[in-house]
């Protein structure tokens, strides 16, 4: 039987003492940082964990939750799941520690295990093939996602908690369907997330059982999760020979920016033009004449991705997609059973 690498081969192959091996763990102010990387490197090579983290892996204990803070600014959509976050691991006596790095870089989530900072992680903003998921996986350190990586091929490293944004935009559609649109435009991003693929297969498969017209023309993909990019979307559906009656976004910024577009050209949205967004934000209840959008229940997400990570066994096979809800307002008053009417 293969023995676990000792604190003696950390410190043979980084070429330092078992005592600086250690300052690196318990005392990292004191290390050189060239020092710190050497350790951290031959920390990496040999598969060592410090005794907490195995210790805390063997009893599927998180007693300290890592989050990454997306580098890029957060949406009103991750400011509350953020809060949600720290609410579920309070509420079984654990924390939340907030850390930032760069996209795909590795070495905040490899220096935060070395130093026994924290025993597991909760991620976000995953994009797909997250290369952050198969790192966590192979090391057998433990975390869960707030959203699918949506892998090329193969499953995608679990646990993840998600909503099913193609459910949600199939009932959109339907219920726009109810209200007379034959007509449906789509707005989603530029950008590689399967969630946005994940919503504009909803739209397509509710279209085409409706007999509904699902090309490409219906379909704009703005540059950013902006208010100008949705406006500049917008413009581009409308100035269509044959434009839609209806125009699902997929988040309520680009839905807002459609709104703007709409007032521009003296359009009311619900009246002339049916708009819905995605997150319910906010934004969505205070904007003229009030958005229609699917909220997720962040809530409900944050406490499954804590309660995965504090007990239970098999915490890899947790995949758990849950509904979302149509909030129904006037830019597009929705009458489905899966919609709870806001005046």
């Amino acid at each position: 039987m293969v023995s676990s690498p000792t604190v003696r081969d950390v410190a043979a192959r980084a070429g330092v003492s078992r005592q600086t091996v250690s300052n690196v763990f318990n005392a990292p102010d004191r290390v050189d940082p060239r020092t710190m990387a050497k350790v951290l490197t031959a920390v990496e090579a040999l598969g060592y964990r410090p005794n907490r983290s195995a210790r805390s892996l063997k009893t599927r204990s998180a007693e300290l939750i890592g989050y990454c803070v997306p580098s890029r600014p957060a949406g009103p959509l991750m400011d509350t799941f953020l809060h949600a976050l720290c609410n579920a691991a309070e509420a079984v006596n654990r924390h939340v520690l907030l850390f930032t790095a760069g996209d795909g870089d590795m070495s905040a989530y490899q220096n935060l295990v070395a130093q026994q900072a924290v025993d597991a992680f909760v991620l976000s903003d995953a994009v797909d093939d997250d290369p952050r998921h198969r790192w966590l996986t192979e090391r057998k350190i433990r975390y869960a996602s707030f959203g699918r990586t949506w892998p090329a091929h193969g499953e995608q490293p679990a646990p993840w908690v998600d909503v099913d944004g193609a459910a949600a935009i199939h009932d959109i559609v339907t219920g726009l369907v109810s209200l007379g649109h034959q007509r449906i435009g789509f707005l989603g991003w530029w950008h590689g997330i399967g969630a946005m693929q994940d919503r504009l297969r909803g739209w397509r498969a509710a279209c085409a059982e409706h007999r509904l017209p699902h090309g490409d023309p219906l379909v704009v993909r703005a540059i950013a999760d902006t208010m100008a990019d949705g406006r500049a979307a917008a413009r581009r559906l409308l100035n269509l020979a044959d434009p839609p009656t209806a125009m699902v976004a997929v988040s309520d910024v680009l839905a807002l920016g459609v709104c703007q577009e709409l007032a521009g050209r003296g359009l009311v949205p619900g009246k002339d033009v049916a708009v819905t967004g995605f997150d319910d934000t906010m934004l969505a209840s205070v904007v003229e004449p009030g958005l229609t959008s699917v909220r997720q229940p962040v809530e409900r997400i944050a406490e499954a991705l804590v309660r995965s990570l504090v007990g239970g066994d098999g915490h890899h096979d947790v995949r758990v997609l849950l509904r979302g809800e149509i909030v129904s307002r006037a830019s597009a008053p929705i009458p489905t059973p899966t919609a709870r009417s806001v005046t």
